[in-house]
């Protein structure tokens, strides 16, 4: 595989889980990486402890920050060739307890702040004439139900068919789009999301039930699938969405 040298990628919700593994990789293999984040104290700790990587603190949902992680990238590479949209929250409530507010929360995060970089990172792109990639992250709920998450089900669904309709709209201009969508992957996420059971052990337990593999995947993994979508491998595709969801989707 082609290294990243030269490249500067942008991660949002880069400072743990998922996202720090693909930071990780990324620096790896030679890039300079901005994790776009919340969590400024993860964030910073990552990015002083390897090289060419730094942090801008940034709430997805606002268009303001997003523009200002993009020139902050500017700033310091004069590129932006790779962002990765990971940023995402959710929200473990059933369809009938779910406000309004909650509902248009969880998709300001995940639905608007894909969008947002989307649009703002592409015309960047296009402007410095950069045939850059975008990798989204959907979701194995983009596609199955459950009785719980309706918010998160919804916004990554969404994304899925932003990206479709993203890699379309921007294929003239040489710029990829393609998406991820992980299964049940061991993170911070998932353990906050089997403590919302009540209960962390058996959470886990009954997460782990519902695995073909018999194992949760881990956010390396899933890096390595998002490594792939970044890089020149992967420039037949275009607008798909990879599920990286160790066999869950198709039982």
């Amino acid at each position: 595989m082609t290294d990243l040298t030269g490249k500067t990628a942008i991660v949002t919700g880069g400072a743990k889980g998922i996202g720090e593994a693909i930071v990780r990789r990324f620096a790896a293999d030679g890039a300079t990486v901005i994790i776009a984040d919340r969590d400024a104290e993860n964030g910073e700790k990552l990015a002083a402890e390897l090289d060419h990587v730094f942090f801008h603190p940034c709430d997805v949902g606002r268009e303001e920050e997003v523009r200002a992680v993009l020139a902050f990238a500017d700033q310091k590479t004069g590129r932006i060739d790779i962002i990765v949209n990971d940023a995402a929250s959710q929200l473990n409530k059933p369809l009938l307890e779910t406000t309004t507010a909650e509902f248009e929360r969880v998709m300001n995060i995940n639905l608007t702040g894909t969008f947002l970089f989307l649009r703002d990172g592409a015309q960047y792109m296009i402007d410095h004439g950069i045939k850059g990639a975008f990798v989204n992250f959907s979701s194995t709920f983009a596609v199955v139900g459950s009785p719980g998450y309706l918010a998160y089900h919804a916004s990554k669904g969404a994304v899925s068919s932003m990206t479709r309709a993203a890699a379309i709209a921007l294929l003239p201009h040489g710029i990829k789009v393609n998406a991820v969508a992980p299964g049940t992957t061991d993170t911070p996420g998932l353990h906050d999301g089997a403590r919302d059971t009540g209960d962390e052990a058996k959470g886990m337990a009954s997460f782990l039930a519902l695995q073909p593999m018999g194992r949760f995947g881990k956010p390396e993994e899933i890096a390595n699938v998002v490594r792939f979508l970044a890089g020149p491998e992967s420039d037949y595709l275009c607008g798909t969405t990879l599920m990286a969801d160790g066999g869950y989707t198709i039982v």
